[in-house]
């Protein structure tokens, strides 16, 4: 396990100023940089099950494209950056919250802002967590890395007068077991989410759906994951803003139990560079003149 006292939250991975696009793209649940104060009771290798583990790596090529790439670098069992400050389990804390909370369904399976449990039989903590500590976790890691991606997107609004947004993901391959669904259904090799229709314009999503499907993949829309508080957030097609989330199902390029790379990875990471480019070019022929 990696231990650190503290590191910066996220990478900023940014192109040449002048091939820069209003494209951002994110990756919150990649890192693998395990805060030393963490004090979790559940083992590393099933720590390491959280993580989108290689996600930014296979969406690397992002830059090429004129796109920026955020990506964090704690790990999202630690907090997670992909959740609302509300959506947090009160039974977690040894005292109250100095805010008004709204735990949502992910909170109520143990996958809130701070996580409760890796899975039904595996529990992070054999303990409360203090007030302070979830402060301090949403001070050094949560805020950076959501100031950060914020930041993107209002420059990328300001300059271009529209930003488009892919939040990037991996899913395991029992996903539909793991949100309490019927396991017998075949899931897809890559889930994009736009909240149903409520976060980006058509295009956008037609134009990822599209080029995977060239690429013989299988794709669904909104099965099983929608997209969360992040994506609605920044998803407002109505001022030009476009956010879509997308997941990758875990073997197609790594070996889940051990988080290694697979054979299939290079191969994946070629296809992704080529579906930024097509995404790249969507969003240049969306801009004004």
């Amino acid at each position: 396990m990696v231990h650190v006292e503290y590191t910066p939250a996220f990478v900023l991975h940014r192109p040449a100023a002048e091939r820069r696009i209003p494209l951002v793209c994110d990756s919150p649940h990649s890192g693998v940089e395990y805060p030393a104060d963490f004090g979790t009771v559940a083992p590393w290798a099933d720590l390491r099950q959280a993580e989108d583990t290689d996600i930014d790596a296979l969406w690397a090529a992002a830059p090429e494209h004129g796109a920026t790439l955020v990506a964090a670098r704690f790990p999202r069992s630690y907090i997670d950056p992909n959740r609302a400050l509300e959506d947090l389990d009160p039974d977690l804390l040894d005292g109250p919250w100095p805010h008004p909370l709204q735990p949502g369904e992910k909170s109520r399976l143990g996958y809130g802002l701070i996580w409760k449990q890796l899975n039904r039989e595996q529990p992070l903590y054999a303990r409360r967590l203090t007030v302070a500590e979830v402060q301090q976790r949403i001070a050094r890691c949560w805020q950076p890395y959501r100031d950060a991606l914020s930041q993107e997107i209002e420059a990328a609004a300001a300059r271009f007068s529209g930003a488009w947004h892919l939040n990037l993901h991996s899913m395991p391959n029992n996903a539909y077991a793991r949100l309490g669904l019927d396991p017998r259904r075949p899931l897809a090799d890559f889930v994009l989410g736009d909240r149903d229709g409520s976060t980006c314009e058509p295009g956008f999503i037609d134009v990822v759906e599209r080029s995977l499907l060239e690429r013989g993949y299988t794709v669904a829309r909104n099965d099983p994951y929608k997209g969360v508080a992040l994506l609605a957030q920044i998803g407002q097609p109505l001022r030009n803003r476009h956010s879509l989330q997308i997941e990758i199902r875990r073997p197609l390029y790594m070996h889940e139990a051990t988080r290694e790379r697979s054979a299939g990875f290079e191969p994946l990471r070629a296809h992704l560079g080529e579906v930024l480019g097509e995404v790249a070019a969507y969003v240049r022929s969306r801009l004004p003149g």
